[in-house]
């Protein structure tokens, strides 16, 4: 069958079952049910509406006692007019619009169609006249029947689309959220559109909202148009409506905040609109959700220079550690859309991999992809993996991330940032990879934690690499803060602690941080990762900080609740390692500008490959001794900044002595060469998230 016969079999099916439940039971018409009607209905009742037109037009001038032409072929004038009137129905498909969402578009073909019947007619008339002497049709005639057939088919549809809205608002409409739109542009009334055009989304269009004054008095598809100050001042007002809209891509962050605040203090939910250029209009409403925090805290969309970052990657094999994180999976899809010859995901969390393989072959299925699930700490697979594949980028995002696990498990951090950054930019060397790229951390920064200081550690060494004589990688590092929405950070867990009914527990009322998107930064970590001579470490501008106990009660009031009376906030103290403020530059290092405004350099103070490599064999084999404290010295000397807070290695930064240095000195010369450094076979390192 064809497909169109497949469409009008639905929709009178549709258009059954809705009568048809007159007849079962429960004597109501379940309107939403009816989409549209069909098209064949539509045409029955404009052939109708133009009989009337006909027969209305010859009333009016008997009445005035005009005398009508040829009174017997009064039948074939009614047909000829039918005829030519039905053929221009059909040319500009007047029946083909829905009635309940009839704009003046639709007046605009019934007037074009009217037009070219009342044209054809007088060419016809014209014609006979010139035969017969007489014409057919008197010409106020016709001028009648033009403006008589024109104004009651709109008027038709007009009737439709208010009784069919009346209905909506009687029956299903009472339960659906009451929304006000936020402007009046062409966004606004996009969105407005969408949601008056699909009735089986939970939402119902019940007025605009404006900074503007000259609007006060307007009224914009069928609804009133408020002014801010009217809306939220008048309780008769503002609570007919349960929520507001906002569209993102219209306003700024502090315009957002303003109407989030407003609406939040008199009781409202607060929605978001998708971005108009990413979705279909259809696709509008279904795409509405409730403000996040995420979208307060993001900024103007980054502008990165594709030509650069693109012929780094086009047609290239490209390696991506930690390729299953939070960081290093949106690098993988980042670099996808370039086009490369084949990008390799490498990971050691075995679901992860595969969730992500699903989603990459379905989102890209011309692209080829190798999964490999190996461990960074390994030398002995990954040089198997460097060998198998000419990579032209290497981006390691594989680490370990969570302070407090890490500061109870001092070793693991050597195991995977340290010997397994080690590792990869060894063989990035050897391999001549073009550029390797390190995410690293701004918890690197005049460290206070385990976690933190190993990173530093791994900065050094890669720095270290890019003046040896026969390097010839450029070996570069980013370095920022915290990510919206990453594994294991704050506002997932802050949103799980909400759904719960609280308390959200913060560690100081003071604590700071600064935010960014996954997206935002791997798109500056790809432009960083095309600048420079090697050697860098680029850091990036991370805007505002935030205080995270603003953060917190944000959160709660876009939940819909209180903070401290519907859910408590109790603050548990600082955990082991962790600091109220973080950097981004240490205390003696200077910075740089770059081309790019997002992006600057850290000259920070460097060390002789020599010794950060002797220092590096050292802790790696107390961490395979599982000797905590040693590890956490030989950390501390590799890392001098590193002042541990709130952590049982406070002691160490006041009894850390020579004798010590020299012993790791000792040690680290008896290490064998660098494939005898691999801890694998007596470790099994811990399994938690890798992340950059």
């Amino acid at each position: 069958m064809h497909p169109n016969g497949v469409k009008e079999k639905k929709r009178m099916k549709k258009l059954y079952d809705g009568f048809s439940a007159l007849y079962g039971g429960d004597n109501m018409v379940r309107i939403s049910e009816i989409r549209y009607i069909p098209r064949w209905i539509v045409l029955a009742i404009d052939i109708v509406i133009v009989l009337g037109a006909v027969f209305l037009s010859h009333v009016f001038l008997t009445e005035l006692r005009v005398r009508l032409n040829f009174p017997q072929y009064r039948s074939h004038q009614v047909i000829l007019m039918l005829m030519v009137n039905i053929i221009f129905m059909f040319v500009f498909k007047t029946y083909a619009g829905i009635i309940r969402h009839s704009t003046f578009f639709d007046l605009f073909k019934i007037i074009l169609s009217s037009g070219g019947t009342l044209a054809t007619l007088v060419v016809i008339n014209y014609g006979f006249a010139k035969v017969n002497s007489l014409p057919l049709f008197l010409y106020p005639t016709l001028f009648l029947f033009f403006f008589i057939s024109v104004s009651m088919m709109f008027f038709f549809r007009m009737v439709v689309k208010r009784f069919f809205n009346l209905l909506l608002d009687f029956t299903g409409e009472r339960n659906k959220v009451r929304v006000a739109v936020v402007g009046v542009g062409d966004a606004s009334v996009s969105v407005a559109r969408a949601i008056l055009h699909n009735p089986n989304y939970p939402y119902r269009l019940a007025g605009f909202l404006t900074n503007r004054s000259d609007s006060q008095r307007a009224v914009l598809l069928g609804h009133k148009i408020f002014t801010k100050n009217e809306f939220f001042s008048k309780e008769s007002i503002h609570s007919n409506f349960d929520a507001l809209l906002i569209i993102r891509e219209i306003m700024s962050k502090k315009e957002m905040e303003e109407w989030m605040v407003l609406a939040l203090d008199k009781g409202m939910k607060v929605l978001k609109a998708p971005t108009l250029s990413k979705v279909r209009e259809n696709d509008l409403v279904g795409g509405i959700r409730n403000l996040q925090i995420e979208d307060l805290l993001n900024r103007r969309p980054i502008k990165i220079e594709n030509e650069d970052v693109a012929r780094r990657h086009t047609g290239k094999n490209v390696l991506v550690t930690g390729g299953a994180g939070s960081i290093g999976s949106e690098i993988v899809r980042q670099v996808a859309q370039f086009q490369p010859e084949l990008i390799v995901v490498l990971d050691q969390a075995e679901s992860p991999l595969y969730d992500l393989e699903l989603e990459l072959l379905e989102r890209f299925p011309d692209q080829k992809f190798s999964f490999v699930l190996a461990d960074i700490s390994n030398s002995y697979r990954l040089e198997k993996v460097f060998e198998t594949h000419n990579f032209s980028m290497v981006y390691h995002a594989a680490a370990y991330k969570h302070v407090p696990l890490i500061e109870n498990n001092p070793h693991e951090a050597i195991f995977v940032n340290i010997l397994g950054t080690r590792n990869v930019a060894l063989m990035a060397k050897k391999y001549r990879v073009n550029r390797f790229v390190m995410v690293s951390t701004d918890k690197a920064v005049n460290p206070t934690n385990v976690m933190g200081a190993s990173k530093r550690a791994a900065e050094l060494f890669v720095q270290s690499l890019q003046d040896l004589e026969d390097n010839t990688t450029k070996f570069i590092t980013t370095r920022f803060g915290n990510v919206l929405g990453s594994n294991g950070s704050v506002i997932p867990h802050f949103k799980r602690q909400i759904e719960k009914g609280g308390p959200v527990t913060i560690t100081h009322p003071d604590i700071i941080r600064y935010f960014m998107t996954i997206p935002e930064a791997c798109e500056l970590v790809l432009q960083a990762g095309t600048m420079g001579d090697g050697g860098e470490i680029y850091v990036f501008d991370m805007g505002e900080p935030v205080k995270i106990l603003d953060l917190a009660r944000r959160m709660i009031r876009l939940s819909g609740y209180i903070p401290d009376e519907d859910i408590k906030i109790t603050f548990v103290g600082l955990r082991p390692g962790e600091k109220l403020y973080e950097e981004l530059l240490s205390n003696d290092a200077t910075t740089m500008t770059t081309h790019h405004e997002k992006i600057m350099i850290s000259k920070d103070p460097t060390l002789g490959h020599g010794q950060v490599d002797k220092l590096s064999r050292a802790i790696i084999k107390a961490a395979v001794k599982r000797d905590r404290l040693q590890v956490v010295k030989l950390l501390k000397e590799i890392v001098p900044e590193f002042i541990s807070q709130n952590s049982e290695f406070e002691v160490l930064d006041k009894i850390i002595t020579f004798k010590d240095i020299e012993n790791a000195g000792a040690a680290g010369a008896q290490l064998p060469d660098d494939k005898a450094v691999n801890p694998i076979p007596a470790v099994q390192p811990l399994k938690t998230e890798t992340d950059g």
